[in-house]
């Protein structure tokens, strides 16, 4: 019997890269994974990741912000930081995990009276998911490659 593979996708808030990375590997890796995001000081999901991720066909408008300290007691094979603050304050997970440090921009970052309400902030929020997926496809491929003949 083949274990499920759990994966914990780190950032700051929990509110956007992390989302779109838990979307995206989750997407990638259909039921031969199990994949949750947290963040070290969530503020909940932002409506734009999950508007850009309908976008693209997948839904994340369920999802919560969970604070990583919820997921300890979980063995995880990968816990991945998509941002440089959560790769500093990441709490101390099993030893077994393996660790990955993938740092993307933050697409909630902006200068009040400079940007343009909803144009810059989508723009942003569509490159910075455009990234993420090319990560997590490319994380699924090589790291949960297809197994023939085995049920997932």
């Amino acid at each position: 019997m083949t274990t499920m593979i759990r994966i914990l996708v780190l950032c700051t808030g929990n509110s956007a890269r992390s989302q779109l990375a838990q979307g995206y590997l989750q997407h990638f890796a259909g039921n031969r994974a199990e994949v949750y995001s947290a963040g070290v000081a969530p503020h909940g999901v932002n409506p734009l990741a999950v508007q850009v991720m309908a976008e693209d066909g997948i839904d994340i408008a369920h999802h919560t912000s969970n604070h990583a300290d919820e997921y300890t007691d979980i063995p995880f094979d990968y816990v991945i930081t998509v941002c440089d603050n959560a790769r500093e304050q990441c709490p101390i997970f099993p030893s077994s995990a393996t660790k990955i440090h993938h740092s993307f921009p933050d697409p909630g970052v902006s200068t009040p009276g400079v940007d343009t309400p909803g144009i810059d902030a989508i723009t942003s929020f569509r490159q910075v998911r455009d990234q993420i997926k090319v990560f997590a496809r490319e994380f699924i491929a090589t790291r949960l490659p297809e197994r023939d003949g085995i049920a997932h």
